[in-house]
């Protein structure tokens, strides 16, 4: 049996796991920001991959949260 680790989903089961439709699987394929691979015509994904893909996500989307936020008081105050 394979670790998690070595696991590899189809679209189908990473729309599931990232709750997202089939049709935003290929467009983030399609514009560079989804790590999988092509097995002829169909595209499979390494869990492990993706883990530390969401792991990034994560932190970026942090990063844009913060940024433009005031440090102090604002000019006027």
């Amino acid at each position: 049996m394979a670790s998690e680790e070595d696991e590899i989903l189809t679209i189908k089961e990473l729309s599931e796991h990232l709750r997202v439709h089939p049709t935003t699987i290929y467009r983030l394929l399609r514009q560079g920001k989804l790590p999988g691979f092509r097995i002829g015509s169909n595209w499979r994904f390494n869990r492990a991959t993706i883990k530390e893909w969401e792991k990034l996500q994560s932190s970026l989307t942090r990063a844009a949260s913060t940024r433009g936020r005031s440090k102090g008081p604002k000019k006027g105050d």
